[in-house]
């Protein structure tokens, strides 16, 4: 975003000052986002500070479902000689999601693990 700057304003020091107003209008998006979910994570319903929580479970529970339950049940009913077709769904549209999730957690530790976490 900010190589298009180079392009259309030739003058440095101009430059420079509006790089600084998109950077701090962009820090001013985030810290509203952030004050917006630490006022949901205090809401006392919980379908308004749940959903996040939820949004996990869902994905850790699909994820258990389709690499541990189905395989560990298919092996059972094998072994007494039963066939049974279990349900599946495309993995697909769930891993955007579950990775997304993981990501910002493993980057949150990382933060906390060398002292650069700011809360």
């Amino acid at each position: 975003m900010l190589q298009v700057l180079d392009k259309f304003i030739p003058d440095k020091d101009l430059k420079a000052k509006i790089e600084l107003e998109l950077i701090s209008g962009l820090n001013d998006i985030d810290m509203a986002q952030i004050e917006v979910n630490k006022q949901e994570a205090k809401h006392k319903s919980l379908f308004v500070s749940g959903w996040r929580p939820f949004i996990g479970w869902c994905c850790g529970l699909a994820l258990c479902y389709h690499s541990i339950c189905v395989p560990l049940l298919q092996a059972i009913c094998e072994a007494f000689g039963l066939t049974i077709s279990f349900p599946s769904f495309n993995l697909e549209e769930l891993y955007p999601i579950l990775l997304g999730m993981i990501g910002l957690s493993a980057s949150r530790s990382f933060e906390k693990r060398y002292g650069v976490a700011s809360r």
